[in-house]
């Protein structure tokens, strides 16, 4: 479950319009893929020795906290968990919009789509609510489902490229002077989206049975794992598909299956899209609420959104986190508000960013301090994966980097507002 959680969290629907980003760049979208899961997975390794010395809730913000304080732990984490219901109301109208295509009325009837969407979020909260096994058990079984697609169009291609050499003969050659750094970092910009979410066992780390060992395996497992998959399927629809085509698709992944395994995939791939973002939506869900209530547990948060339910879940921080999301998601579906929403999107995203930085800082701080292991691999590791979010941040571009930084200062009048009031 732990394991779904983080491949599910990272398997967004936005990995089915992904390639059509990434094909103008041709091979130095590979490279691009290459270099962000290598990022990846030392940022994955940082977060499995934290939680392996750390086996708490919280996550994040735990390890900003025992590295640099209670303030620096509470904006790292006051701008993540924004972060995460900002983000959240993208993914319930991403999927409600792939619904509409079997759905035509979400559309033509107007204040219907925003309905479903508010059903669709209200609903996985009270699942959440329920229980941790409960939410956990439907992260796993969509995780299961939204790989399908995936693994189909992987094992397709190889199939197609073994099988038929006129296939092979239209891969486009490695050209090295079409190959540069700046075109390999504006691709990597657009894939480093796709590691959000690597650190999501680390949050509930509460509801894990022996979270020292499982969290670790589950984190490394699941980014080697994911980053394995963007990188075949995405590399098979960019490769073997003509870069003009795949560029000006709305759907690359149904239009290789169509090429390739026939008519009639186009409908189905929209469908897994929407089980996908539906996935998605339950693991981040979980995540808006735990965060919160770890938060408040140590004294940084409100201490009422702290409070646990008979069935061990913080019923109050999902209800305050939905209710903010309810907030985005009506933002959204105001015409006027569109551009303010995608606004705070970028915002919440570099947020994401940010916090990888303060993880990996926090890796570094700890080990000199003598709190995590001193071992030379670590050190090493703990450079890369900071040299990684320095790139990432940078790439983010200089707008999101300044609204990113005003985020986590306005934390600061909230930090003091609840310290003040909780003495």
């Amino acid at each position: 479950m732990c394991t779904a959680l983080i491949v599910g969290n990272m398997i967004g629907s936005g990995i089915y319009l992904l390639p059509a980003t990434l094909a103008p760049y041709g091979w130095n979208a590979i490279y691009a893929w290459v270099l962000t899961i290598s990022g990846g997975i030392c940022l994955a390794y940082i977060f499995s020795c934290l939680s392996r010395r750390y086996p708490n809730a919280g996550g994040p913000y735990l390890y900003t906290e025992k590295a640099f304080g209670k303030a620096p732990g509470f904006m790292v984490a006051w701008s993540y968990w924004i972060s995460m219901w900002v983000g959240n109301a993208a993914i319930a109208t991403g999927t409600v919009s792939y619904l509409s295509v079997f759905f035509p009325q979400l559309v033509s009837v107007g204040g219907l789509a925003p309905i479903v969407t508010l059903m669709l979020i209200w609903s996985l909260t009270a699942v959440n609510c329920r229980g941790a096994y409960l939410a956990g058990g439907v992260q796993l079984v969509t995780t299961l489902l939204k790989l399908l697609p995936l693994l189909a169009v992987i094992v397709i291609a190889f199939v197609a490229f073994g099988t038929q050499p006129d296939v092979r003969a239209e891969i486009p050659a490695i050209k090295f002077a079409n190959v540069n750094v700046a075109a390999i970092t504006a691709a990597a910009t657009l894939t480093l989206w796709g590691l959000l979410g690597l650190e999501s066992a680390t949050v509930p780390a509460d509801k894990v049975k022996n979270p020292s060992i499982t969290i670790p395996r589950a984190t490394m497992f699941g980014m080697l794992f994911t980053g394995i998959i963007y990188l075949l399927a995405c590399s098979a629809i960019i490769l073997m598909l003509p870069g003009e085509q795949v560029a000006n698709s709305n759907a690359p992944f149904a239009d290789f299956m169509q090429t390739y395994a026939g008519s009639g995939a186009s409908s189905m791939l929209v469908l897994f899209a929407a089980i996908s973002g539906f996935g998605a939506l339950n693991g981040w869900i979980m995540l808006q609420g735990e965060l919160p209530s770890a938060m408040a547990r140590n004294g940084v948060f409100p201490a009422w959104l702290g409070v646990i339910s008979s069935r061990g879940t913080p019923v109050r921080a999902h209800l305050v986190a939905s209710l903010l999301l309810t907030v985005v998601v009506l933002m959204n579906y105001s015409r006027s508000m569109t551009e303010l929403f995608e606004f705070v999107v970028l915002l919440s995203t570099t947020a994401s960013l940010f916090m990888f930085l303060m993880c990996s800082l926090a890796a570094l701080k700890l080990q000199l301090n003598g709190e995590l292991q001193a071992r030379s691999v670590v050190l090493v590791i703990a450079v890369l994966a900071l040299l990684f979010a320095i790139w990432t941040i940078v790439g983010a571009g200089g707008e999101a980097v300044m609204w990113g930084l005003v985020l986590l200062i306005a934390g600061i009048p909230v930090y003091i507002w609840v310290r003040k009031n909780q003495v």
